[in-house]
């Protein structure tokens, strides 16, 4: 069942229109709407709320206010526990620090009565100075966040008077005397935007009073456990009042691991006992939840003449927003995600800083960082290469780390990193030798190529973790639950298909239940590209624990000592000879008739306390059009090792999705907002994704190396992927015009004017 294209278990479902979504499983008929008053200001304080009016409409409730809801500090970042981020929310407060931010909330019998009531409720905002440029934030008369009861389970620097979120660093040697041995050494500055998740499905929870008097919440989350723990702390409730259950989750690239709505839900159900759903519309999905964190990067690299890198000193300053959540862990990976790769250079110096605005919180978004730090360091490479005059490729294949090696800034050995098979397969895939760098095809268009390197993580090294149960059924199939949540990703798959291949029988014969926190045993949940590794290992020991079972049941039917039998597929029978054997059905059966046969079920665990990384290397070919600066992606060739490829129909989805993403965000993407800190991206008619047609012809190629600690020799896949795009397509371009475009997205504007401006520096140089 391994490296085997099996059809994703839910396609036959999803493309019948069957229900499987939140919404279709929405069964009271007195279920209530919610809608949140949102801040019509970047930065303000409610002197008074008048919400008389409101409830006196036909069909309301309740309209809450922060004189109604429980005081209590979470986090919107549902991740890991403990959280490193700073416990900086409460369901409403007075103070309102973003455009969006919920004011009051509304529950009512209709849709129609809680708009109308919204328009009543009358307010009396204190407007303040609000703070909209991250360097402008530390130390500014505006403190975002005043109150004296946040607080942050990590010392990582959390000053909230001062308006800063964390400050993190870490490297190795001494970067300012390796400086001094350098040849070429060039400083640049680079930043990256916000960017939005774009899930076709927008946030949304359903909750109700269960015949024991417990909340249930129906929330398309990444991680039913965290979510849960969230929000019995945001409404001061325990978790044994709490079930959460998931259903297939339309979408989430990070966006669906923050507790946003599943808190209200939850509080307006316990406080008047009536089901209720909260269902963001798409303006809300833009305005009111999480983007991708801009990051402004400063980045000092030198290398001596033969292109020997000798040091890199990167600062971040990393834009939170109006609340921390998950930016710590983000400024930390913009560093520790790239850097790696570059482990072999003598010094390193990583320094990142967060701080609050008065902008819309950032938050995780597929790359988690690590796309954002890439974009800078693979630029500032790509840049010194360029002034050495050599070729890039060179660069990177002399300075970047090989399996076997440890130590540095990474703490654990490197097992498998595939990165020469995957530079030399891009470089014959792309034509680099015949190509590189430009080509000129007439009608002032030129064409280039460039390249860039990424990595990345499989799960949180220490934190993450999987637990998986496996029982056998009395039709002679397994029964898998696990709280790991499929995304769209197709992970249902991948752990039916490790649980098969453990289990020598096929993909059919698994059958999934995931996400329910009454049923399925813990589980970290979908990010940090944990799933196949994390959860995929679980699915093998739990596995490996029901095979032991079965056979120990089959010594008994059979009389046959255990260690002479062979699980098969349908089957038990004795090694060697396969007329001797009894059937899974009947030892099903058996499990269910009586006290002589136990029940057939197996639980297992797996932490990690390695994660091994994921090579890729991207190559690009982009045509430029001198006379009005548009790039167009011609080709765009992805190689990746993600060791043993499990499914290698959907890992090439996937990343075809993933740089799909990257490419939007090299070159299309932008949440932007006005000088007075209101969203203006906030409808797909004027935030611009990327179509088929933007991304040309997109080639993915998998170079694996087995990955001795992973399942079957797996890594992970779902997030590297983006990490190439930006820093290939500004090399492609820089090769192809001369230009260096350094702050993202890459517009036909930025190229234009960066063209101009060269042209006319080569006119005073002349004169």
């Amino acid at each position: 069942m391994i490296n085997k294209s099996v059809r994703k278990k839910d396609s036959e479902s999803l493309l019948s229109g069957k229900p499987v979504y939140m919404e279709d499983m929405i069964f009271h008929k007195d279920v209530l709407t919610l809608k949140a008053l949102r801040s019509p200001y970047a930065f303000a304080r409610i002197k008074s709320i008048d919400v008389q009016n409101a409830k006196k409409v036909r069909g309301v409730i309740d309209v809450y206010t922060y004189k109604d809801v429980p005081y209590n500090r979470f986090t919107e970042c549902c991740e890991s526990y403990m959280e490193a981020s700073p416990y900086d929310r409460c369901l409403l407060e007075p103070l309102l620090r973003y455009v969006g931010d919920e004011v009051a909330i509304i529950a009512a019998e209709t849709e129609e009565a809680a708009e109308k009531a919204l328009k009543l409720i009358k307010v009396d905002y204190e407007v303040l100075e609000p703070i909209l440029n991250p360097r402008k934030s530390e130390g500014h008369s505006s403190i975002i966040h005043p109150e004296e009861d946040i607080f942050c389970s990590f010392p990582y620097g959390h000053d909230h008077l001062k308006n800063i979120v964390s400050e993190f660093s870490l490297g190795k040697g001494d970067v300012d005397e390796e400086f001094k041995n350098c040849d070429v050494i060039i400083e640049r500055t680079y930043s990256t935007q916000a960017q939005s998740h774009c899930m076709l499905e927008t946030h949304r929870a359903y909750s109700y009073i269960d015949a024991n008097g417990r909340i249930v919440i129906i929330s398309p989350t990444q991680t039913p456990y965290h979510m849960r723990r969230q929000v019995c702390r945001a409404i001061g409730i325990p978790a044994s009042k709490v079930r959460l259950i998931k259903p297939r989750v339309g979408g989430g690239f990070g966006g669906k691991k923050i507790a946003l709505v599943e808190p209200f839900a939850a509080f307006v159900t316990w406080k008047t006992g009536r089901p209720c759903k909260f269902i963001y519309t798409r303006n809300e999905t833009f305005i009111a939840t999480n983007t991708r964190h801009p990051i402004i990067f400063d980045v000092k690299i030198g290398a001596d003449k033969d292109g020997n890198i000798r040091a890199i000193e990167m600062h971040a300053l990393n834009n939170a927003g109006a609340y921390g959540g998950d930016s710590v862990i983000i400024t930390m990976e913009a560093g520790q995600n790239s850097l790696p790769t570059y482990n072999k250079v003598p010094a390193i110096k990583y320094i990142g800083k967060t701080v609050y605005t008065n902008l819309q919180p950032g938050g995780a978004l597929r790359g988690y960082g690590a796309t954002q730090g890439t974009f800078a360091l693979d630029s500032a490479v790509n840049e010194l290469s360029a002034a050495l005059n050599m070729d890039p490729t060179e660069i990177k294949l002399k300075n970047s780390i090989r399996s076997g090696e440890v130590g540095g800034i990474i703490n654990n050995a490197i097992r498998s990193f595939n990165i020469e098979a995957c530079i030399e397969r891009g470089k014959e895939l792309i034509c680099w030798n015949e190509k590189f760098p430009r080509r000129e095809t007439g009608n002032n268009k030129v064409r280039g190529i460039g390249m860039a390197l990424g990595t990345h993580i499989s799960g949180v090294a220490g934190i993450d973790k999987s637990g998986v149960s496996i029982r056998l059924v009395e039709d002679g199939t397994y029964m898998m639950l696990t709280s790991s949540g499929d995304t769209g990703t197709g992970s249902d798959t991948i752990l039916s298909q490790i649980a098969a291949e453990a289990l020598n029988t096929n993909v059919d014969n698994i059958q999934i239940y995931a996400g329910d926190t009454d049923a399925c045993p813990y589980d970290s949940g979908a990010f940090a590209s944990s799933t196949t590794y994390v959860s995929g290992n679980a699915v093998i020991r739990a596995a490996k624990e029901m095979e032991i079972l079965i056979l120990k049941a089959a010594e008994k039917k059979l009389n046959i000592p255990a260690v002479t039998l062979e699980l098969k597929e349908d089957r038990v029978c004795l090694r060697g000879n396969e007329n001797i054997f009894v059937t899974l059905k009947t030892l099903g059966e058996d499990s269910q008739a009586g006290s002589n046969y136990p029940i057939l079920m197996a639980n297992a665990s797996s932490g990690i306390t390695e994660s091994p990384r994921p090579i890729m290397a991207g190559f690009v070919e982009v045509e430029v059009d001198k006379t009005t600066g548009e790039v167009k992606v011609l080709d765009y060739v992805a190689v990746i090792d993600c060791g043993t490829v499990i499914n290698p129909a959907l890992a090439r989805v996937q990343a075809e999705g993933g740089l799909t993403q990257g490419i939007g965000m090299a070159m299309f993407e932008e949440v932007i907002h006005s000088d007075t800190g209101k969203l203006v991206t906030n409808s797909f008619m004027n935030y611009n994704v990327p179509v088929r047609k933007d991304i040309g012809n997109i080639k993915v190629e998998f170079q694996p190396q087995y990955e001795p600690t992973g399942p079957f020799g797996a890594k992970s896949l779902g997030e590297i992927v983006t990490h190439t795009p930006s820093p290939a397509i500004a090399n492609a371009i820089y090769n192809a015009v001369g230009v260096q475009v350094r702050d993202l997205p890459i517009t036909p504007e930025k190229v234009y004017k960066a063209m101009k401006e060269k042209e006319s520096t080569a006119k005073q140089e002349l004169t």
